[in-house]
């Protein structure tokens, strides 16, 4: 597989570490990383579930003035770690973590749905609509939006949202 696409799974894998802390898919997720990364190994397990819940720590509201720095600051540090993995192994065993990851990032995706971080401002004007956070339409799972900025709608016909839309 080429470095290129084992980083991007590598990159994809960190951020559904942090896009699932907190979350009820946390504790699925904290299972799955734990067997994939130490594959099977209790001892080495046992350090990983604490190192994922140093993670869920670090990324639970109001625990650092700069959430968004953390949460970068996380997904980093789980990237390397994935990189690292997919680097120490070969063959078959690469090809299981490959699709490990393939499959947790799917499982966040699918169990935790949009989330919006830190938005800021919906400035909507003379019949303008403007949303900061998610917008979408149809069903799925619950979008969440966590500190978003304020909205401000003036004129008729106006609407700003500073959060979740669903249409």
């Amino acid at each position: 597989m080429l470095a290129e696409a084992l980083a991007a799974l590598a990159a994809a894998g960190g951020g559904a570490v942090v896009q699932a802390a907190g979350t009820d898919a946390w504790h699925e997720v904290r299972a799955r990383v734990a067997e994939l990364v130490t594959r099977g190994d209790a001892e080495r397990g046992r350090a990983e579930l604490e190192r994922l819940d140093g993670t869920a720590r670090a990324l639970e509201p109001g625990t650092d003035t700069a959430p968004d720095r953390e949460a970068l600051r996380q997904e980093g540090a789980w990237q390397e770690r994935f990189t690292a993995l997919l680097e120490s192994l070969d063959g078959e065993d690469r090809e299981r973590a490959v699709q490990g990851l393939r499959t947790l990032a799917d499982f966040v995706a699918g169990a935790t749905g949009d989330t919006a971080l830190d938005t800021g401002n919906a400035v909507a004007r003379d019949g303008a609509s403007a949303v900061t956070g998610v917008q979408r339409s149809g069903g799925g799972p619950a979008a969440r939006a966590v500190r978003t900025g304020d909205a401000e709608a003036t004129g008729t016909g106006s609407t700003a949202v500073s959060g979740v839309v669903n249409r």
